[in-house]
């Protein structure tokens, strides 16, 4: 995915094309974004007039005759056919979203979107949990903000998990802590599509909640408090809370 958004504006004939064929002529702004969806405004309402969703190729020619854009997505086809052409550019993007910190690399801000944060300036990115919290403190190796998760206990962490990474802070405090539910042996933190509890006995596995550990289960494995609840790490637990 390209970190810009091609932008096509002039006097244009846009071509649709799927069960019916829609064909539209107009002074409009084309807007291809980084995922390839193409964006056709005219003057009309808040609406695109023509679009189509994260086209699987999008095609563009220059010449003397004009722009030429084709995007295409199964059976859907778009095209944009320029007659006189007022701006056609790249325009840098980056993900929008609430100021969580500075570079420390190129001192740009670094921004929150969804499940990354990205500086607008140095378009450095990193991603983060869902339920991570970006905290007011800083990694003392390398500068960038710290995270909070809830990952048995309360973990701050950096937000690089090169850095210093989520499963190792786990592992730290609660490698061989904990007893297998089904089989008493010792549970080591691992890995495995998912941070898991492994059993070194019986190999049982058990996905980590999110959450922090408030006590032991009659089970005799560890109980979390989550945000529907308590429950036993164990999902076969007679007395896990549904």
């Amino acid at each position: 995915m390209q970190d810009a958004t091609r932008v096509l504006a002039g006097d244009c004939t846009v071509t649709y094309e799927s069960d019916d064929r829609l064909e539209k002529r107009g002074e409009v702004v084309v807007l291809v974004k980084p995922d390839n969806t193409v964006l056709v405004h005219d003057a009309e309402g808040y609406q695109p007039a023509s679009w189509l969703t994260r086209a699987d190729v999008v095609r563009y020619a220059s010449d003397a005759d004009g722009v030429r854009l084709v995007a295409g997505s199964g059976d859907e086809s778009l095209r944009v056919e320029s007659h006189e052409t007022t701006l056609d550019t790249f325009a840098p993007v980056t993900p929008a979203g609430p100021v969580v910190g500075d570079c420390p690399d190129c001192g740009g801000p670094l921004v929150r979107a969804r499940e990354r944060v990205t500086c607008i300036g140095c378009h450095a990115s990193y991603p983060v949990p869902r339920d991570a919290t970006v905290i007011d403190a800083t990694c003392a190796d390398c500068g960038l903000p710290e995270i909070r998760v809830r990952r048995g206990a309360v973990l701050d962490v950096c937000l690089d998990r090169t850095c210093a990474s989520i499963d190792d802070a786990v592992r730290a405090r609660f490698d061989g802590a904990w007893d297998c539910p089904h089989c008493g042996g010792t549970l080591r933190i691992r890995r495995e599509r998912g941070l898991r509890a492994v059993c070194e006995d019986c190999d049982a596995t058990h996905p980590i909640p999110v959450g922090v550990v408030v006590g032991e289960c009659d089970c005799g494995g560890p109980r979390f408090e989550t945000a529907r609840g308590e429950r036993c790490l164990a999902a076969t637990c007679p007395a896990r809370a549904p």
